[in-house]
């Protein structure tokens, strides 16, 4: 199923982020494997650099919460919602730039590799501009059945 423009939902619906910690603006297209979303680089944020702009390694949070999206597309379909995951690790990030200049518009696209059912997934993503690609990655994630547990677990001695 491959959705576009009007028939996606609103980002907020399918990511948990919110305020300034939201940085994708919203969905662009959606299939079962794959999304791809719009960012703008803002002016003025606390994690722009003084050359200035958004250090290239900041993409990987782009494409977490990309991933975040795609993941959150399924449970927006069966009316729930969205819910935190764990990004585990990041795989050979390349960026051809070092920084993502404020006010650029930004496509980030993630499309899964591979989602088993205990909810650990990796997912190939990329950064693009409207010339070209300027970022890729594979983000490995784990979908916890019961968050709130997972964390309990995790900071248990």
């Amino acid at each position: 199923m491959t959705l576009q423009d009007s028939a996606l939902p609103a980002i907020e619906a399918v990511v948990p982020h919110r305020g300034s910690m939201l940085w994708l603006r919203r969905l662009v297209a959606a299939a079962d494997d794959a999304v791809e979303a719009a960012a703008i680089v803002p002016s003025g944020a606390g994690y722009l650099d003084a050359a200035p702009g958004m250090p290239a390694w900041l993409g990987v949070e782009l494409m977490a919460q990309a991933v975040a999206a795609h993941v959150g597309l399924s449970g927006w379909r069966d009316g729930k919602p969205a819910k935190p995951g764990v990004l585990l690790g990041c795989r050979r990030y390349q960026s051809k730039v070092a920084r993502f200049p404020p006010g650029a518009a930004l496509r980030v696209a993630a499309r899964l590799a591979y989602r088993d059912e205990s909810g650990f997934g990796a997912y190939h993503c990329t950064i693009a501009d409207e010339r070209a690609e300027l970022a890729s990655a594979t983000l490995k994630v784990y979908e916890p059945p019961d968050f709130e547990a997972f964390l309990r677990s995790a900071v248990a001695p």
